[in-house]
Parts: structure tokens; C-alpha cells; sequence
């Protein structure tokens, strides 16, 4: 499996702004000012994500585990009590879909927290214009939001998707500039569907499928990473999911591994996982301290 390094991923960051000033037309082409490299050293710092100003907690708490069940399966007192234990340890990423059925779990679980500290993310299967403003309005009221950190068009699988798609980006403009939602982006089901998105500069984040192993994801891992390469070259933002593969890796080293895996890849700032537990949380926080680059080349 060929990944790029931190060193080869400058190397070609650097290329890209090198083609980008020789064919001004290539739709990929890096801003004046290229996005570093991401480093973390803790699940709980804050990151920022590209160019949205919105800033997160490197770790997130998913709530779409085999369709949102597991954690609808908690119930609302149970689904509660782990955001807030996640809040007291200093997550303030929480991860959900209109898909998922559990935006009402998401509203009272919130409720008390301050909001200012919170990262909230959805996501819209909306095909339509009519139907993504729809969408913006009744998640906004069953989130219990004024307005939504960021709201992602979800689970795209086609190739040149942004062209079919065209009037819900547009919608999901219009209500940015209302005030509605604060960054607009996507997740992907396939590789194609990934190129589709790193190539259309109105997403501003991607929400991505990585892990170590290529399980659970669009393709192998050396197809999916240098996308999201340069994605994060251009100064947008990636973030990550099916870190654990959905639960499929069952022990604590395939998880560590994993870890270590995507933290070293430079550009992927955050990343949400399924939790149903806070054991779970919290040994993930301590992977992830053994994880990071910084600790490692400390050791």
C-alpha cells in the first residue's frame, strides 16, 4: 500500500501551486497559501476546519453507528448522559443525519451545554432545492439551533454528482449567506464520488471514510488519501469517519493502529466515531495520546 508521507505530501502540495500557476483552469488548484499540516497530540484540543473559521474538538461523538441505532437503542436519558460525559472530558464535536432519527436525542441532549462550545454537524439526503431548504428549516427546529455549524449533503456515491446535485449546493449557499448553516460540504460512499467533491469548490468540508485497513471505506487507502490530500492543500476542510470500521476492529491495537495511521497523514483535523459507551471515549482519548505524531517522535 502506497500512502504518501508528511514529507512527499509537502513535496506534492508543492508541485500542485507549481501546475496551478502554469494552468490557471485546473480545478484543483492549491490557494496562495498552503494548508499545513495538521499535528494533534490530544482528542480534546481544538482545530480549526479549513477556511470555515469553525472549530472543533479533534474527536467527535458519532451517532450514526449501524444507521443511528446503536445510539437510538441508548434512549434519550441514555444518549444524554454520555454527550454530557463526552462534554466533561472535553469532546464538543457531536456527528448526526437526518437519516440517523435521532435529532430529537441530539436537541435534549444539548440542552444546558453552552452552545458557543459546541460543534453540531447534519446532514440532508435532499435531492431537490425546494426539499435542502426544507431540510435546513426542520433541522434547525428539531436540533433546537439557530443555526446549524454545518449541514452536509449525505452518502454520495455517483460520479459527477455536484453536476446532478447542482440545485442543492446552491440552496445550501443561499441559506449560508441567511445565516441558516455556517459551511456546507458532504460525505462520500465511493472513490469517484470523493474525486467529484475534492474537485468543486463550493464544499467546504469532506466528511470521509479512512481507516488503516481500507475496511468500511470508498476504496483502498492509497486511492482515498491523497484526495483528501488535497483537499486539505486547498485549505478546506476534512474531516474523518469509520475510524474503527464501524466496530470491526476489535482490539485495542487495530483501533491504536488506525490511530496512528490517520493522525499521521497530516490532514485529517477531526474525525467522529461511534460511541455507545464512555469507556469507549475514554479509550480512545488515550489512544489517540499515544497516537499523535508529536508523542511518538517525543518517545
Amino acid at each position: 500500500m502506497s500512502v504518501l508521507s508528511r514529507r512527499e505530501f509537502l513535496r506534492h502540495t508543492s508541485a500542485l501551486a507549481a501546475g496551478a500557476a502554469l494552468t490557471p483552469a485546473f480545478r484543483w488548484s492549491a490557494p496562495p497559501a498552503m494548508a499545513a499540516p495538521v499535528s494533534v497530540r490530544t482528542g480534546v484540543e481544538t482545530v480549526t476546519l479549513g477556511g470555515t473559521n469553525i472549530q472543533t474538538s479533534v474527536l467527535g461523538l458519532g451517532t450514526g453507528t449501524f444507521g443511528g441505532r446503536e445510539q437510538r437503542e441508548l434512549g434519550p436519558e441514555g444518549f444524554s448522559k454520555l454527550v454530557h460525559q463526552a462534554f466533561e472530558r472535553g469532546v464538543r464535536y457531536i456527528d448526526t443525519a437526518d437519516s440517523y432519527r435521532n435529532h430529537a436525542m441530539v436537541a435534549r441532549a444539548i440542552e444546558g451545554l453552552p452552545r458557543e462550545e459546541l460543534f453540531i454537524q447534519t446532514k440532508t439526503g435532499a435531492r431537490t432545492a425546494a426539499d435542502a431548504r426544507a431540510h435546513v428549516e426542520r433541522f434547525r427546529r428539531e436540533l433546537g439551533l439557530e443555526t446549524l455549524d454545518t449541514c452536509l449533503i449525505h452518502a454520495m456515491t455517483q460520479e459527477n454528482w455536484t453536476t446532478q446535485r447542482r440545485p442543492v449546493i446552491d440552496a445550501l449557499l443561499e441559506e449560508k449567506e441567511k445565516g441558516r448553516i455556517r459551511a456546507l460540504g458532504c460525505s462520500c460512499h465511493s472513490l469517484p464520488a470523493v474525486i467529484d467533491a475534492v474537485h468543486c469548490d463550493q464544499l467546504e468540508l469532506l466528511l470521509v471514510r479512512i481507516n488503516h485497513a481500507g475496511s468500511h471505506m470508498d476504496a483502498a487507502p492509497d486511492k482515498v488519501v491523497p484526495q483528501i490530500q488535497r483537499m486539505h492543500a486547498q485549505g478546506r476542510g476534512v474531516l474523518g469517519m469509520k475510524i474503527y470500521a464501524e466496530g470491526r476492529f476489535q482490539t485495542r491495537q487495530e483501533r491504536l493502529d488506525s490511530l496512528k495511521f490517520v493522525l499521521g497523514l497530516g490532514c485529517v483535523p477531526a474525525f467522529t466515531i461511534g460511541f455507545s459507551d464512555i469507556a469507549q471515549i475514554d479509550e480512545t482519548l488515550e489512544l489517540i495520546e499515544q497516537a499523535a505524531p508529536d508523542t511518538r517522535q517525543a518517545a
